[in-house]
């Protein structure tokens, strides 16, 4: 018996010590190699692409404060076999990319408002649609003064054009579809609060922007899309706004900020005891303008909206002890049909249905 498993530990030190050596070897490691980059290549989200739905993925669900695993504020609504992005935070297009999206089905970008972590990755959208074949110039709409955040990106980023231009040639790159287009939507001049205004109308598909109150950020927009008799609203950053009830009349996903003030509270209160009364004074001034997740879920039941999803947090939670926390008095408002968002959040709205479903790109 012992001599049998002597035997059996040599042959099988035998066999790790081959192994060892084969993935020691140039040959095997290129070939194991190859193998993964073929899979990665070949995997593409048809299905998320696919025509008959109206889609939204979470690509950013965080806020400027730091988290290891979330990114910055974006949402992307697929309808159909297009792609629109509200607000591009940094690090957006890097989420975007793992998930395999095709660079050149993103059909606009649209700007909540002009804080650096909604705008802050719109040169890298714009370059990497373009090289992965956007057919024209990429649309970007935003409330006034989009035209400065453009021509800024545009600017910074025009050596990169030109040096990528001349490496890989303008038949690959066509000049003509590198630029950014700005696209002012007329709303909040002159101090105005209300009124709508329709950004895109084709194919089946309505994007119709709303004034949000994000003061003294003016003016800020949400979004609404309407898609295949299926509709999705996105808030912006904002206070809690009544008005933004009536945008999202009976939308069947409101995507909504959500800020947990107690636990800013009780970071501003920590910075303080530390002497750190620069962090202490930004912590104690952003309350007054976003909304807690108790505020969203009214919110929400005020618009009939049947699914919430929260994102944009503050601070954004660490682990699921803080997550529970952080929706704390949600379900006393709202005791079902809303979800704590993340990255990778994908909701799914099956045209000509009443379903929703709710999953998760990893």
């Amino acid at each position: 018996m012992r001599k049998t498993l002597v035997r059996s530990a040599l042959a099988l030190a035998a066999l790790v010590g081959s192994a060892a050596l084969a993935l020691s070897l140039p040959a095997v490691q290129d070939a194991l190699v190859r193998r993964v980059v073929e899979r990665l290549v070949a995997a593409r989200p048809d299905a998320l692409l696919a025509d008959g739905a109206l889609r939204v993925l979470l690509c950013g669900s965080a806020s400027p404060l730091a988290h290891p695993t979330r990114g910055r504020p974006c949402t992307a609504v697929i309808a159909g076999s297009r792609v629109f992005l509200v607000d591009v935070g940094p690090g957006a297009w890097n989420r975007l990319a793992l998930w395999r999206i095709p660079g050149e089905r993103v059909a606009a970008v649209l700007l909540t408002h002009f804080h650096s972590d909604h705008i802050g990755d719109l040169g890298e959208v714009d370059l990497q649609t373009w090289v992965a074949g956007r057919p024209g110039p990429l649309a970007v709409f935003g409330p006034p003064g989009v035209e400065r955040v453009v021509a800024g990106f545009e600017t910074a980023y025009e050596h990169d054009a030109g040096y990528r231009m001349a490496h890989h040639g303008a038949d690959l790159l066509t000049p003509a579809a590198e630029p950014l287009e700005a696209h002012a939507i007329p709303l909040g001049q002159d101090g105005a609060r209300e009124g709508t205004a329709v950004v895109l109308d084709d194919g089946g598909l309505r994007i119709t922007a709303f004034l949000v109150d994000h003061r003294p950020v003016e003016p800020a927009l949400g979004y609404r899309f309407d898609y295949g008799g299926r509709s999705v609203v996105v808030s912006g950053d904002t206070a809690a706004y009544p008005p933004l009830a009536l945008a999202a009349r009976g939308a069947d996903v409101l995507v909504h900020e959500a800020q947990a003030n107690h636990l800013v509270a009780i970071a501003q209160e920590a910075s303080a005891r530390a002497g750190l009364a620069r962090q202490a004074k930004i912590l104690s001034d952003i309350p007054d303008y976003h909304t807690t997740p108790v505020e969203a879920a009214r919110l929400a039941n005020d618009a009939g909206a049947r699914l919430l999803v929260l994102t944009h947090l503050t601070p954004p939670p660490l682990n699921a002890f803080v997550e529970r926390v952080y929706v704390r008095g949600v379900s006393d408002v709202r005791p079902d049909g809303w979800l704590l968002g993340d990255d990778g959040t994908l909701v799914e709205l099956p045209s000509g249905s009443d379903e929703i479903r709710v999953g998760k790109l990893e």
